[in-house]
């Protein structure tokens, strides 16, 4: 493993344990050359995965766009770091159970919604706002009632 801070790819493991509920391995790395210390994960990948985007264009799934937008949408909101990792490790487990190595990138959008949703309705609706593209406040209001549990009126 390549050392961050200076380059060298001489670099020694000084601890692994489990981590993400036992489906990574966090290591603890130094490096010799500049006594430099970093941290690595390692986790299993099934299959390699191609987003398919709205405009056609393919590329690489990457797990750390896909954690990144979800931290922002979990951005100082009460969530434990650890359950953000088990979220984000069970919508990547999700995608490659699904068969199919080509994903459109709607059906992931779809999966971060409904996991968000269990999690925390500010980050749901902060997530829904990007990937919903709203431009109007209207757009806020229309998709927050939808989230509110109907009125029953008493006569």
């Amino acid at each position: 493993m390549r050392c961050p801070f200076c380059g060298n790819i001489d670099t020694q493991v000084k601890d692994s344990r489990p981590a993400e509920d036992h489906v990574a391995i966090r290591r603890r790395r130094l490096c010799p050359a500049c006594a430099g210390r970093f941290t690595t994960y390692e986790r299993v990948q099934l299959r390699d995965l191609v987003v398919i985007k709205s405009n056609g264009r393919r590329e690489e799934f990457d797990r750390d766009k896909l954690a990144r937008s979800i931290r922002i949408a979990l951005q100082k909101r009460p969530i434990d770091p650890e359950r953000i990792e088990q979220m984000i490790s069970g919508v990547v487990r999700r995608l490659e159970s699904l068969g199919d190595t080509d994903i459109d990138s709607k059906v992931i959008g779809e999966i971060v919604m409904e996991s968000l949703a269990r999690i925390d309705t500010v980050a749901y609706v902060r997530f829904a706002s990007v990937y919903k593209n709203f431009q109007e406040a209207d757009d806020f209001e229309e998709f927050v009632a939808e989230l509110r549990p109907p009125v029953e009126v008493e006569e």
